[in-house]
This record gives C-alpha cells, sequence and structure tokens, in this order.
C-alpha cells in the first residue's frame, strides 16, 4: 500500500493505493509473509511534509510501520529459517524482503494470536506501560483518568492502573457501546461517553466531585482542560497523544486553565515511546504473564485483507475501532 498524496485534513481514500512489485531476494536476505499489519494513530502526522520527531512518510512509496509475519525463505547464510516468526516495521504490505537485522524473532504463546505483538504486547501496550508507571508514576491508590479509553493505548492502561491497585479508573469513549465495554469487558469503575455532555462536568460527575490523581492523555484540547482542573495537588498528566488535533488545519486554541498547574503543583510530561526501549523485557514478563493467567484483555478489532488498509486506518482516526486495529493479511495473488 503506497501513500500517494498529503492529506489536508481526514485522509481519504484517494491518498492510498495498493501496487503490486514483483520483489527477488538478494544475497542474504530473508522473506517474510505478513501475517498481520498494524494502523496507529502516530501515522497521521507521519502523513504531514514536515517537522517532527519521525521523518514524514515518502510519496509513492509503501507507508511503513508495524508487522509481523513468518519467515518463508531465507538465504543459508541468514540466523532466521523459515517458519520463524518475526516483528518488523516494513509496514503495509503482504510480503516484507529486506536483511535479517531488519527483522527480530518472536517466540509464539499458546492460545494467544501472533497479532498481539503488534498489540498489547507491542508498542502500544508498552506505550501504556512506561506512561502509567515510569511518567506519571501512578501509585497505589490513585485515582486514574484516561482519555481514548476504548483504543489501544487506553484500554491498556486502564486494565494495567487497575492491576496495579489503582484505587479507581475512569476512561472517556466516542460512543455509548464503547462504554459500556470499559465498563463490562475492561474493568473500568467509571466511564462516560464524551458526546453526551461537557467534559468537564461528565469527569466531575465520574470522580463524584473528588478530582483525579493521574490523567493519561491520549486526546488533549477538551479533555487536558477538564483533566487540569480535576487533577488534585500534585497530579501527574503523561502526554500521549493528542488525536483531537491530528486533522487540525488551523492550530486549535490551548487549555484556558494552565494557571491551575501552578497552583496544584501540577506535572505534565509528554513522552515518546522509543526512549523507554531499556523496559521491554519488564514489560513483556509482566504482561505476558497478565495475558496468560487471563488477568488482563487481549483487545483487538481484525479487518481483513490489504485492500482494506486504507479504510481501516481511517476508521481508526475517526474512531472506528475497539481496542488495538490490525489488518489480517491475505495474498491477494493467490487463486
Amino acid at each position: 500500500m503506497w501513500l500517494r498524496r498529503r492529506p489536508q485534513g481526514m485522509p481519504t481514500a484517494d491518498c492510498f493505493e495498493v501496487v503490486f512489485r514483483e520483489q527477488q531476494p538478494r544475497d542474504g536476505e530473508v522473506v517474510v509473509k505478513n501475517l498481520y499489519c498494524s494502523v496507529d494513530p502516530y501515522m497521521r502526522g507521519r502523513m504531514n511534509d514536515g517537522p517532527s520527531y519521525v521523518p514524514p512518510f515518502a510519496l509513492d512509496r509503501v507507508m511503513d510501520g508495524g508487522a509481523i509475519g513468518q519467515v518463508v525463505w531465507a538465504d543459508p547464510s541468514s540466523p532466521l529459517r523459515p517458519g520463524q516468526l518475526v516483528l518488523h516495521n516494513l509496514g503495509w504490505r503482504e510480503y516484507a524482503t529486506a536483511e535479517p537485522r531488519a527483522f527480530s524473532p518472536v517466540e509464539p504463546i499458546a492460545g494467544v494470536s501472533p497479532s498481539a505483538f503488534l498489540g498489547a504486547l507491542g508498542m502500544p501496550g508498552l506505550t501504556a506501560y512506561v506512561g502509567l508507571l515510569d511518567v506519571a508514576q501512578m501509585k497505589s491508590g490513585d485515582t486514574v483518568f484516561v482519555s481514548a479509553a476504548a483504543g489501544a493505548v487506553g484500554g491498556m492502561v486502564g486494565q494495567l492502573a487497575k492491576l496495579h491497585g489503582a484505587g479507581s479508573v475512569i476512561g472517556s469513549a466516542g460512543s455509548d457501546q464503547k462504554v459500556d465495554h470499559l465498563l463490562r469487558n475492561l474493568g473500568f469503575d467509571q466511564a462516560f461517553n464524551y458526546h453526551a455532555g461537557d467534559v468537564g462536568d461528565l469527569l466531575r460527575k465520574a470522580s463524584h466531585g473528588d478530582g483525579v490523581d493521574v490523567y493519561f492523555d491520549n486526546v488533549g484540547g477538551d479533555h487536558l482542560e477538564a483533566a487540569i482542573s480535576a487533577l488534585r495537588v500534585g497530579g501527574r498528566v503523561a502526554m500521549c497523544g493528542a488525536i483531537s488535533q491530528a486533522n487540525a488545519i488551523a492550530p486549535p486554541p490551548g487549555p484556558r486553565n494552565l494557571a491551575l498547574v501552578v497552583g496544584k503543583r501540577l506535572r505534565l510530561q509528554g513522552f515518546l515511546v522509543g526512549d523507554h526501549w531499556d523496559r521491554k523485557g519488564a514489560f513483556l514478563e509482566e504482561v505476558t504473564r497478565m495475558i496468560a493467567e487471563g488477568r488482563l484483555k487481549v483487545d483487538e478489532m481484525v479487518v481483513d485483507g490489504i485492500g482494506n488498509m486504507a479504510s481501516a486506518f481511517i476508521d481508526m482516526l475517526n474512531g472506528g475501532n475497539v481496542g488495538k486495529m490490525v489488518v489480517r493479511m491475505e495474498d491477494s495473488r493467490e487463486p
């Protein structure tokens, strides 16, 4: 799947094109048949041609990003062997051909789909883990508020907060169906549909007027403003993303209550998961055990076929996903 043009506002289907190209492996290379490819909110920022913490996607090239697949051919000198499950960042394609160093072997987990390595056991899971525990420094008994709580990162944050002894976990989501999912399936104590009223009022009601200690911010905008008002003295904010601004053509206004940060001695800290790879081992050990013991759910939504990559991505940006959105690859050249 190639990026053909840069969007203005929300991406549309004509920004993308499925392109078929034959690839012949060179000496030393490996061929991997992708099983699942990932669509993630950060990809929207990389579609813009501007300065950022990562380079923009190139036009008329494959959209790169997380994927997991199986080695189907390897040069005899390669350390990888056919049949191995591998992660890579070569993105939206059915087959990936590259040197072995581009791929990271992973061990399958009985009863767990390989797609989990793109979600709960992958970048979104590690983002939730370090953002909650290291950046926000959540403590047992804290009240935690999570925005976009039905997304890949937000759902993990809520589950991890409960498992680490949070006194109460509150989530916001964009529909009543998602709110029900948070309460019934992911163990949130309170949740609200942010379309149902003023976010500040809804958060006050959900927290019974007692405030919150930690805010995990995936949204920015009105959610950040509401959280600043609700945070108790010494509250902490892990600023992970601002999806409410992803498709904005003009810069949106900032929170109007930033003066409260001083009086409440709040700490607002942005972070990138790439700065925390040293925590990957501890994260995988703990979360893998939680999944195996049935204490943490792998929450995902699967779409089939590379022809649906673009629509899955756009649906995810529009809030159409519950949990991690992944696309299952089907070789479109096979009969």
